[in-house]
C-alpha cells in the first residue's frame, strides 16, 4: 500500500501533460502511485499516458470509454486508489518539488489527521508566479491539528479539491464522491472540511495553478452550464440536513454560497447575457428554502448585492453595479 495516491484526470492537455506527470514522478518521496484517468481525450494524451506507464510502474492508466467530465473522472481514479492519502492534481497543473515529502512529514507529526491543506501559486504565461491571496491563513497562530470550529478562517481559502491531502479511509467513511457538472469541487470540499475531526496546514506552495493566456478554463466560458451551481449547493445542504451536529454552520455556508453565486453572475463571460434574468429567478427559487432562520446579511454594498441576488432583483442589482461603476469613474477623474 503506497503512502499517497495522486489522481490526475486528463482531457485535451497534450501540451502540458508531460510537465504535469514529471512533477509527480520527480518527487523526492517515492512512496506513491499516480493514477491517470484518460477522460476520452480527443488528442494524443491517451498514447502519452500509455508510454509513460510502460516506463514507470508507479503509473496506472485508466481509459474511460466516453467523456464523463472532471468530477466523474476523479471518481474513477478514486475507485482504484490504494494509498493512505489521496491528492488530486489537474493535468495542466504541477506539484512543487519535494511536496510529497513535506506532506508526509507534516502528517506524521500530526498523527495522520483527516485532511492536510497546502497553499498554491498561480503561474502565468509571462513567467510570473503569484502566491494565493489567502496565504496569511497558513501563518496565523493556532494549534497544529484542529477542527474547523477552531479555525473557521479555513473557509476563506478557495474551495478547491486540489490543495489538500485526504486520508483515504476518511473519504470512504464520509462517502465523499464528485458529482457531474460544473463546480464539482463544491459538494466535496465543504462536506470534507465540515466533517473532518482533525485538520492540519502546511505553510508551503504545493501546487502551481496554470493560468493560460486563452482558453483552458471552462469556468471562464459563457455557458448555461454555470447553472449547475444550484444543484451543487443543494448537495452541500443535503449533507448538512443529515448532520444535525453541524447545523451551526448553515448560516456560514449560506453566506459563502451567496458570495459564490454573486461572483458567477458578475464575472464577465460566464452567464450568457440572454440568460442573466433567468439566473436571478433561479437564484431566488434556490435560496428561499435554504435561507437560515434569522439570517442577517453582511453590512455594506457586498451584503446588499447578495440580498438582491437571493431575492431575484435583477434590475436593482444591475442598477447598484452601474452606480458603483460611476462612482469609481468619478474617483479616478483628475481634480
Amino acid at each position: 500500500m503506497p503512502r499517497f495516491s495522486v489522481i490526475v484526470p486528463v482531457y485535451q492537455v497534450e501540451d502540458y501533460l508531460a510537465e504535469c506527470l514529471d512533477s509527480v514522478l520527480a518527487q523526492s518521496c517515492p512512496d506513491f502511485e499516480l493514477i491517470a484517468v484518460d477522460d476520452r481525450s480527443p488528442d494524443g494524451c491517451g498514447e502519452l499516458l500509455d508510454r509513460a506507464a510502460a516506463e514507470d510502474d508507479r503509473i496506472t492508466v485508466l481509459h474511460l470509454p466516453e467523456n464523463v467530465g472532471l468530477g466523474l473522472a476523479r471518481n474513477a481514479g478514486l475507485a482504484v486508489a490504494t494509498g493512505d492519502y489521496v491528492l488530486f492534481l489537474d493535468s495542466d497543473d504541477t506539484l512543487t518539488p519535494g511536496l510529497l515529502q513535506h506532506v508526509d512529514e507534516r502528517l506524521r507529526a500530526g498523527a495522520d489527521p483527516d485532511i492536510l491543506v497546502y497553499d498554491y501559486a498561480r503561474t502565468y504565461w509571462d513567467g510570473r508566479v503569484v502566491r494565493s491571496s489567502s496565504a496569511a491563513v497558513f501563518t496565523r497562530p493556532g494549534p497544529d491539528v484542529f477542527t474547523l470550529d477552531e479555525r473557521p478562517d479555513l473557509l476563506d481559502l478557495l474551495m478547491v479539491v486540489w490543495n489538500k491531502a485526504y486520508r483515504r479511509d476518511f473519504v470512504e467513511q464520509q462517502g465523499l464522491t464528485f458529482p457531474a457538472g460544473y463546480y464539482e469541487d463544491t459538494p466535496w470540499t465543504f462536506p470534507a472540511l465540515l466533517a473532518a475531526g482533525r485538520i492540519t496546514l502546511l505553510d508551503e506552495v504545493g501546487l502551481h495553478y496554470r493560468q493560460r493566456r486563452e482558453g483552458g478554463n471552462i469556468l471562464a466560458t459563457a455557458s448555461r452550464k454555470h447553472f449547475d451551481i444550484f444543484g451543487q449547493y443543494r448537495l452541500v445542504f443535503a449533507f448538512l440536513d443529515g448532520r444535525p451536529d453541524l447545523a451551526h454552520w448553515r448560516p456560514v455556508i449560506y453566506a459563502r454560497m451567496l458570495d459564490h453565486l454573486t461572483t458567477i453572475v458578475t464575472k464577465p463571460g460566464r452567464i450568457p447575457p440572454g440568460d442573466r434574468r433567468e439566473f436571478f429567478r433561479r437564484a431566488a427559487e434556490h435560496c428561499a428554502p435554504l435561507r437560515p432562520a434569522g439570517y442577517r446579511p453582511p453590512a455594506g454594498a457586498a451584503g446588499l448585492r447578495t440580498e438582491l441576488l437571493s431575492h431575484g432583483r435583477y434590475l436593482a442589482f444591475q442598477g447598484l453595479r452601474g452606480l458603483a461603476k460611476a462612482r469609481r469613474g468619478v474617483a479616478r477623474r483628475p481634480r
